[in-house]
């Protein structure tokens, strides 16, 4: 029996303190955050909420640094304060629509007025929230915007006889539940946010780790072995594509 969550706290603006770049984390999700946020306090609070959610959490607390992360790294979410030092969050936000990168952004913000919110979603915000804020609203948001990513807003996906059901990080063969590690249902995942493409061993790597934590080749090559085995009879496979990458696909698919 798992222990209940603690009450989420309800984030206010606080005192800004020193920057707290990484967190470490690895294979608990393949769903790899980038958090930019200039008050500590508050990035603590929302990067331990997403770790606990199982997701890979890096942190960043001015927009100069956070534009060259974006533009070196993959992403699977962006959480966005606007009121950033060097480079402000709205010109971020420019920045990286204008590279015409997809990856969702999620304003969290103190900046309430109706003028501020319409503006930033026109630039390509995903969704605006306004602090303060319950944690639980902003898991439910995240969850919200990592769902559409993967799967088209379905939270079910079916592939053979495989079902897998993302929000709940559970996998089943027929009706019978796959007994999936963290790591294996994490590459599973990272494999089914980009059905039908290849997926690079460093793109694995990077989804899979936040940049404090390390994956071996090995390891890797060990997750996926593993991760074979248990599809087997499920009508999906992993191909490996020899000096690309991975594939997730239909058994029966032409190679």
């Amino acid at each position: 029996m798992t222990k209940a969550d603690p009450p989420c706290p309800v984030l206010r603006r606080g005192r800004a303190q020193g920057a707290l770049l990484h967190m470490p984390l690895c294979f608990t999700a393949p769903m790899r955050i980038l958090v930019i946020e200039d008050d500590a306090a508050i990035a603590d609070a929302i990067a331990a909420a997403l770790e606990r959610s199982g997701h890979a959490v890096d942190r960043l607390d001015n927009g100069r640094q956070a534009d060259v992360a974006l533009r070196d790294h993959f992403y699977d979410l962006v959480v966005l304060d606007l009121g950033l030092p060097q480079v402000d969050g709205v010109e971020l936000l420019k920045r990286v629509r204008a590279r015409a990168d997809a990856v969702p952004v999620l304003v969290a913000t103190a900046r309430e007025e109706l003028e501020e919110r319409v503006h930033a979603l026109d630039l390509g915000a995903d969704d605006y929230l306004v602090k303060p804020f319950a944690l639980s609203e902003l898991e439910a948001r995240v969850r919200a915007l990592l769902r559409r990513r993967t799967t088209r807003g379905v939270p079910e996906l079916r592939l053979g006889r495989l079902r897998i059901d993302l929000p709940r990080r559970r996998a089943h063969l027929d009706d019978h539940a796959l007994d999936l590690t963290p790591r294996e249902f994490g590459l599973l995942e990272a494999l089914v946010a980009r059905l039908d493409r290849v997926i690079s061993r460093e793109q694995l790597v990077e989804a899979l780790c936040s940049w404090d934590a390390t994956l071996t080749d090995n390891g890797l090559d060990i997750a996926v072995y593993r991760l074979r085995r248990k599809l087997e009879g499920s009508g999906v496979g992993i191909r490996t594509v020899r000096g690309v990458g991975y594939l997730l696909e239909a058994e029966d698919a032409p190679a």
